[in-house]
């Protein structure tokens, strides 16, 4: 009897020990994973903190980097107006110069030896003179011509009208009657300077030559078709 109850006694300690064993074990599996959650949480708010800041580094990059594309932009945009301004100068300067096809409202002037000769004249005078060509350039140049060409040459600073025995060069090329001037500016006044009484033409005709102007809308003057060769102009420094 009395071994049976030490038996009994021993059972019971064994289960409380068991009881007890298994409830500290999960305790300590419990604690365990507090610390193992605890542990993680804090691992991810140190990933979450890193990542936040590279994110705020590389934003910060980014806004620099807008900076300078956007003054990059402007820096492009500013050369670009330069160079279209400077583009068009060149191209205004060109067709003042004479080096570039132009069109534009004018009049066109036809000079042309007497048909007939008139023996009580001098033959001379009832021809067409390179003085005479000049002299009809110059009003027509005060008249406020732009552009001007002779029969299909264009003149430009350097072009000279010269005179070779009987033969009439205009930029070193041969012209011959008759001559058709063509020149682009105002037209009215153009016409009106030419057509006025006393005007060159008029003594012209009175000579038996043949002197005529008219209005041309829409004139096509070719650009100068040689070679200018500067040889003795330097830029003033």
């Amino acid at each position: 009897m009395k071994k049976k109850q030490i038996a009994i006694t021993l059972g019971i300690m064994c289960l409380l020990l068991t009881i007890a064993i298994s409830v500290q074990i999960k305790t300590m599996n419990s604690a365990s994973s507090t610390v193992s959650q605890t542990l993680a949480d804090n691992g991810l708010r140190d990933e979450v903190l890193r990542m936040k800041e590279r994110y705020d580094n590389a934003y910060s990059d980014l806004q620099e980097a807008q900076k300078q594309l956007e003054q990059v932009r402007q820096e492009a945009t500013q050369d670009d107006n330069t160079a279209k301004a400077q583009e068009a100068e060149l191209k205004e300067n060109n067709m003042i110069l004479g080096y570039t096809d132009v069109v534009g409202d004018g009049v066109e002037v036809i000079l042309q030896d007497a048909e007939t000769t008139n023996l009580s004249l001098d033959v001379s005078t009832q021809l067409i003179h390179y003085d005479d060509l000049q002299n009809v350039i110059n009003e027509l140049k005060n008249a406020g011509a732009e552009a001007i060409e002779i029969n299909g040459q264009r003149l430009t600073s350097n072009t000279a009208i010269t005179c070779e025995g009987n033969v009439i060069k205009v930029n070193g090329e041969r012209v011959g009657s008759p001559f058709t001037i063509r020149a682009i500016g105002p037209q009215e006044l153009l016409y009106g300077s030419l057509r006025r009484a006393g005007s060159y033409l008029d003594l012209i005709r009175a000579r038996g030559n043949r002197a005529d102007i008219t209005k041309v809308d829409d004139i096509t003057i070719a650009r100068y078709a040689g070679v200018s060769d500067v040889k003795y102009l330097k830029e003033d420094k």
